[in-house]
C-alpha cells in the first residue's frame, strides 16, 4: 500500500508517522517552500499528550513546552487579579496527564518532522497537488512539480482552502463572521514577566483587550488583540500602539516580531470526510476559533483515528473513519463556538477551560451502552507489575502500531500476539472490570 498526504502541518505529520510506523510507504507533500515559523496552535490538550506518548514524542514536547501559565489581568492599567484558565490538577491512575500544555506550532511540527524522519519520510516542500482523479482501485494525483504519481489513498491535510476538499466538491458548511476580527502575533516584549501571561483590559469592557501569552524556547509572547477598524496594522508598530491604548504606554516596549496575521472567526465542517479511496482531516475537514485551543488537536487525532484504518484497509473499518470523527468534531466545534460567544458578550468564564476541553471525553460508544465503560472509548491508563517485580503503566504496554488484548486475572495461556495480563486492584477499578474480563484495545487506544 502507498498513500500521499497533502499538507504537513500538525495533521499530516502525525498521520505520516503513523503510517510509516506500520510499515506503509507514504508521501508528505507541502506546497510551502518554507517551514511555517509562528505559535498559532499553541495548546495542546491532555489527550494529544497521550497520542504522542504512543507516537514516541512526548518527551521532546515536554521538554521544549511549558505548563499552562497564570494569568495576570489589569483593567484600566490596573492590576486587578491573577487568573487560571484551568486550575492545575494531579494526575490519577488512569489520566497521566490532565494539564494542558503550551508550546508554539512551528516547534511541535519540527518534533513530528523528526520523527518522521526517523522512519526515512522527508516533507517535499514546494509540492502542491493540482489536480486527481480516482477509479475503485487507485488515485492518481497531478502535482505541481510535473510529476504524476499512483497511489492507493489520497488524505488531504491541507487546510482550511483545502484544494483536496474543493475537487473533491465537498460543502464546507459554516459561517465566516466578518465582524469580528483579531490581531495574532509572535512578539517579545521588554517589561513583561516571561513566566507569567497578561490580559489587559479596557476601562469601559474589561473582556476588550489584549492578551499577551508566553511562548517557551525563548523571550516571545504570542499577541492577540481585537480589531475595531477596517485597516489593520499587523506592523510592529501597530502592535506597539494597541498595547499603548489598553497596558497604557510605557508599560512594554514590543521587538522581535516574527509573525502575525489577522483572524476572522470561521467555522466550518465539511458535508463528508471521505470521497471513495481520498480522506479529508485537521483544517480541511474542520475549522475552529481558537477558544477553547481545540483546532490542532482535533486534526492530530483525525490523523491518530485514520492511520490504523487505512493500514487495515478493510471497508468496514476505513467507514467508520467519517462516522467517528465528523461526530466529534461537530461536538468540538460547538465547544469552541460557545467559548466565542462568550468573549463576545464579554462573559468573563470565557477565560476559564472546562473539562469537555481537554478531549479526554471524545468516545466513539454506541449512545445506547449505559455501561461504564464501553467500546468506543477511551483506554484508560493504569499501573501495573510486569513479570519481573517492576511497576510499569498501561499505557507504556500499548504503545505501538498494535491492538492488544487486556486480560484480567485470566486462568488460561494466552493466544493473542500482543496480550496484558492485568493483576493490580487500580486496573480492575479503571476498566471497571472482574476477574476473567478480556478487553480488546484499538491500535488508537480505543476499546473495541
Amino acid at each position: 500500500m502507498n498513500v500521499l498526504i497533502a499538507g504537513a502541518g500538525p495533521t499530516g505529520l502525525t498521520l505520516g508517522i503513523e503510517l510509516a510506523r506500520r510499515g506503509i510507504a507514504v508521501r508528505v507533500i507541502d506546497k510551502a517552500t518554507e517551514f511555517f515559523n509562528g505559535s498559532r496552535g499553541d495548546g495542546l490538550q491532555p489527550r494529544t499528550l497521550e497520542v504522542f506518548e504512543d507516537l514516541g514524542v512526548l518527551d521532546e514536547v515536554l521538554r521544549r513546552g511549558q505548563p499552562m501559565p497564570a494569568l495576570k489581568v489589569y483593567v484600566g492599567g490596573r492590576y486587578v487579579a491573577d487568573r487560571r484558565m484551568a486550575e492545575p490538577v494531579e494526575p490519577r491512575p488512569d489520566v497521566p496527564y490532565p494539564n494542558g500544555h503550551m508550546l508554539g506550532q512551528s516547534q511541535t511540527e519540527e518534533i513530528l518532522r523528526t520523527k518522521l524522519a526517523e522512519y526515512g519520510v522527508h516533507v517535499e516542500l514546494g509540492t502542491a497537488i493540482v489536480g486527481f482523479s480516482q477509479t475503485a482501485d487507485a488515485v492518481t494525483a497531478d502535482l505541481s512539480t510535473g510529476e504524476t504519481v499512483q497511489v492507493d489513498h489520497l488524505v488531504g491535510a491541507d487546510g482550511g482552502k483545502s484544494f483536496v476538499r474543493k475537487h473533491l466538491g465537498v460543502a464546507f458548511e459554516g459561517t465566516t463572521d466578518e465582524s469580528i476580527r483579531m490581531l495574532l502575533g509572535d512578539v517579545a516584549a521588554d517589561g513583561l514577566d516571561h513566566e507569567v501571561g497578561y490580559w489587559f483590559g479596557g476601562q469601559d469592557n474589561p473582556m476588550s483587550g489584549i492578551a499577551l501569552t508566553p511562548l517557551a524556547g525563548g523571550d516571545q509572547f504570542q499577541f492577540a488583540a481585537p480589531l475595531d477598524r477596517e485597516d489593520a496594522d499587523t506592523s510592529l508598530e501597530g502592535l506597539q500602539e494597541l498595547v499603548d491604548q489598553y497596558a497604557g504606554p510605557g508599560t512594554a516596549k514590543l521587538r522581535d516580531l516574527t509573525w502575525s496575521t489577522v483572524w476572522r472567526p470561521n467555522v466550518r465542517l465539511a458535508a463528508q470526510f471521505r470521497v471513495g479511496r481520498v480522506f479529508i482531516a485537521g483544517d480541511a475537514a474542520h475549522v475552529h476559533p481558537p477558544t477553547g485551543g481545540q483546532g490542532l488537536n482535533t486534526g492530530v487525532q483525525d490523523a491518530y483515528n485514520l492511520g490504523w484504518k487505512l493500514a487495515d484497509g478493510r471497508e468496514e473499518v476505513l467507514a467508520s473513519y467519517e462516522t467517528e470523527r465528523r461526530t466529534n468534531a461537530q461536538r468540538v466545534l460547538g465547544i469552541s463556538q460557545d467559548l466565542m460567544q462568550k468573549h463576545v458578550d464579554g462573559d468573563e468564564s470565557a477565560l476559564e477551560r472546562g473539562e469537555n476541553t481537554r478531549q479526554l471525553d471524545i468516545s466513539y460508544r454506541d449512545p445506547s451502552d449505559t455501561r461504564p465503560l464501553a467500546p468506543g472509548d477511551r483506554a484508560p491508563d493504569a499501573p501495573l507489575i510486569d513479570a519481573e517485580g517492576n511497576k510499569v503503566r498501561l499505557f507504556e504496554l500499548l504503545r505501538g502500531p498494535h491492538e492488544t488484548l487486556l486480560r484480567f486475572a485470566p486462568t488460561t495461556p494466552a493466544t493473542h500476539p500482543h496480550t496484558v495480563d492485568i493483576s493490580t486492584p487500580e486496573a480492575f477499578e479503571s476498566y471497571h472490570a472482574q476477574p476473567g474480563d478480556e478487553i480488546l484495545i484499538r491500535p488508537d487506544n480505543y476499546l473495541a
